[in-house]
């Protein structure tokens, strides 16, 4: 059975904790979209962990970890962090590549930062990892594929073509020194040398899987909300975040897909730019984000402080919905265990009117949430295991929610941990 683990906001919602926890039945987990631009962060026995390329199921023996052709491959980030994790004293993973991934350049992730720097104060926010340059250049079919590495004499011919394009841009716009396709070429050949023994052909790989029944996790990176079609175009990610692009990122049938759970968080938290409607500020904030996540709310890949809000009913029921949610995994509840009251956005208000759709972009600007208050529970409740067991207000607040969105909550975390999960 193939099931996928996705998320329903900006990112930042727990999907690795649900992912490593899932991992203990899987067979295979697979990274379909994004690249080394966000992180997932784990807790487990061998110790705290931000993964950015690999797939939060690495940690166990029994699963294959695999990266999707969907993905934005940076081969040096992948070899550094299967190192990171055998050097922390983790077996090390069994790892396939798709032969159809494509690659990170170095003059991508130069081309995102001269980018940021040229809009400045008009910038989209970008981790500068290379991921937008990368994607263009992948629509625009300049970019490298893994299997292009085995063909040398092609590779060459295309580092010179390539060079011809980006160095009129980098001489007229940027103002930086030219490319050269001896570097571009010699580039590959590293990338060639690290990275051939885990290439296969990922999607028969996965075919052949499916047939022997074998049980399949894709684990999505960012959120409904970071979607180039479906989010707040354009402060997005630039691959598809939702559990529909697993079939194509994966390389398998969509009908194989059977169960799809979607990961909430019990408040909001976004990192980069954008409308977010249930944000908050100042003390209020530092706080939240004090308490928030395991040691705080900052991001897995940059370190920068996600902005903060109170749950968002308007854009978590849309992002479950856009991702075909079976299951809702609801995150780090136990975190709003200080509050008296616990304030949730119910709906957004426009130019005077109140809905509960969420909007396009423009009319998002302009809403401001539309806020109900409910009693707090006012104690910690890490380490209970049973629903029944939870405090009568926190109880309250999760079926209030789930309510509002209109998608069954099944699983419900209240730690970081790896066994800090309620299933209901």
């Amino acid at each position: 059975m193939v099931k996928a683990v996705v998320g329903a906001n900006w990112g930042d919602e727990g999907k690795g904790k649900i992912t490593d926890m899932l991992g203990k039945e899987a067979d295979i987990i697979v990274r379909f979209q994004g690249g080394a631009n966000a992180g997932h962060t784990i807790v487990n026995n061998y110790g705290k962990f931000a993964l950015h390329t690999l797939p939060s199921g690495v940690f166990y023996d029994h699963t294959t970890s695999v990266i999707g052709n969907g993905v934005a491959l940076h081969v040096p980030t992948l070899i550094k962090e299967i190192q990171g994790l055998v050097d922390q004293g983790v077996p090390k993973p069994k790892i396939k590549v798709s032969d159809r991934a494509q690659m990170v350049m170095s003059y991508h992730i130069l081309f995102d930062q001269y980018e940021e720097e040229r809009l400045a104060g008009k910038s989209f926010g970008s981790t500068k990892s290379g991921i937008a340059p990368f994607y263009s250049d992948k629509y625009a079919k300049i970019g490298f594929q893994v299997s292009e590495l085995f063909d040398e004499v092609s590779l060459k011919e295309k580092a010179e073509r390539i060079c011809e394009t980006k160095n009129v841009i980098l001489e007229h716009l940027y103002h930086k020194p030219a490319l050269k396709p001896e570097d571009i070429f010699r580039e590959l050949m590293e990338y060639k040398e690290m990275i051939a023994p885990y290439v296969c052909d990922v999607s028969a790989y996965l075919w052949d899987a499916i047939k022997e029944g074998k049980e399949i996790l894709l684990e999505g990176q960012l959120g409904s909300l970071k979607d180039p079609d479906h989010g707040i175009y354009p402060m997005v990610t630039s691959s598809s975040t939702l559990a529909a692009y697993g079939a194509i990122g994966a390389g398998i049938p969509p009908y194989e897909i059977k169960k799809i759970i979607t990961v909430c968080k019990a408040y909001s938290s976004a990192v980069g730019a954008g409308a977010f409607v249930s944000e908050i500020f100042g003390e209020e904030a530092d706080e939240l984000r004090k308490r928030g996540g395991d040691g705080g709310e900052y991001g897995a890949t940059t370190g920068r402080p996600r902005r903060m809000g109170w749950f968002d009913c308007v854009a978590s029921k849309y992002g479950c919905r856009i991702q075909g949610t079976t299951d809702v995994a609801f995150t780090v509840l136990d975190v709003l265990g200080y509050l008296d009251e616990i304030p949730v956005c119910v709906g957004y208000e426009i130019d005077g009117e109140v809905t509960t759709e969420f909007p396009t972009t423009a009319l998002l600007e302009k809403a401001k949430p539309v806020i109900e208050k409910l009693p707090g529970w006012k104690c910690d409740i890490r380490g209970i295991k049973k629903y029944e067991d939870l405090p009568e207000n926190c109880r309250k607040y999760v079926e209030f929610v789930e309510e509002k969105i209109g998608f069954p909550i099944t699983m419900v975390s209240n730690g970081p941990g790896r066994d800090d999960i309620i299933y209901r």
